[in-house]
């Protein structure tokens, strides 16, 4: 994969944010392209451990994370771009704090399943993938779906109570 160009990531309320991403063809040169942007991206949001495809413009289902140096995160898929993910399971749920990229300043306490199996494919080779993951990855990974789906976290919280002003970095 090419090493990518950064873009700019989208912020709240963009229209884009709140639709639903379409299928993509893992092999197409465009998407392979978009998933090595995707991944750039995400390398110089340095305090972003996830970004989905409608957060960089593109109406794609296709999702990049890397949890490795987040303090709560256990399980560790890699640096890794998903096409066309799709949660398969999802037990153990528990509330916990997230941000996002593109909500500058909230967080909110989100309830999400803590142990997850995703399939997907990968850029370029269409390989399918499946992810297990648990804890802080999980919870990644499942925000990052909702982005696919024209959610974004604050769309799960139960109310005003639940937000709070963004005070660290390492926020979700």
């Amino acid at each position: 994969m090419r090493a990518g160009t950064p873009r700019q990531v989208l912020r709240a309320p963009h229209p884009l944010l709140s639709a639903v991403a379409e299928p993509v063809d893992p092999t197409a040169p465009e998407v392979v392209s978009a998933a090595a942007d995707l991944l750039a991206t995400l390398r110089r949001e340095t305090s972003t451990t996830g970004l989905a495809a409608p957060q960089i413009g593109l109406s794609w289902r296709l999702i990049a994370f890397d949890t490795r140096l987040h303090p709560r995160s256990r399980s560790w898929a890699g640096e890794l771009v998903l096409a066309n993910p799709r949660l398969a399971r999802a037990a153990h749920w528990d509330p916990g704090r997230e941000g996002c990229a593109s909500i500058a300043g909230l967080t909110a306490d989100v309830l999400r399943a803590s142990r997850i199996t995703v399939h997907g494919h990968l850029p370029g080779t269409g390989e399918t993938v499946t992810i297990e993951a648990d804890a802080f990855e999980a919870r990644c990974i499942q925000h990052q779906l909702d982005h696919l789906d024209g959610l974004l976290f604050l769309d799960r919280v139960p109310g005003a109570l639940s937000l709070h002003r963004r005070l660290h970095s390492c926020d979700a």
